[in-house]
């Protein structure tokens, strides 16, 4: 029967896979990016140039996916540990928020040599603005839990 440590569990896994697949695409980014300019052919320039301005965006963005897979690690921590609506929670969703919006502005000033990255901006962009409304949700519950701790 599924339940919450289930679920728990499959989500801290997952957040490990991700993290190996990011770990092979740091990796592999330049195969990555040679195989992915040979197939698309139509929408950008084949040239060294293309390839650099791809890797940099890549890696650009890689840096903020790391900072949030920590913060997630902690934040699913202090879950599994019954610590829900606490001011460290409350800072991991803050961190992973601007991590998204650090992706989405390197993916949007990527567009300027390939459009198509503004997809996956706009993506991050939504990613950031529902991570933040969770944490403003989770700021107003420890608000709320630090009152009740007090009442009589």
């Amino acid at each position: 029967m599924w339940n919450d440590q289930k679920s728990l569990a499959l989500t801290r896994w997952c957040v490990r896979l991700f993290a190996l697949a990011l770990a092979a695409a740091d990796l592999g980014s330049y195969w990555l990016v040679r195989w992915y300019m040979s197939w698309n052919t139509q929408t950008i320039g084949q040239g060294l140039r293309e390839e650099l301005l791809m890797m940099v965006s890549l890696y650009l963005c890689s840096l903020p996916a790391w900072a949030a897979l920590y913060w997630l690690h902690r934040l699913l921590g202090s879950i599994a540990a019954g610590q829900i609506f606490v001011p460290e929670n409350v800072r991991a969703l803050r961190a992973i928020s601007w991590c998204c919006a650090a992706a989405c502005a390197v993916c949007l000033a990527s567009t300027f040599y390939y459009a198509p990255w503004s997809l996956a901006g706009v993506a991050a962009g939504f990613m950031a603005l529902l991570v933040r409304v969770i944490k403003n949700c989770f700021e107003q519950a420890v608000r709320m839990k630090d009152e009740l701790d007090y009442t009589i």
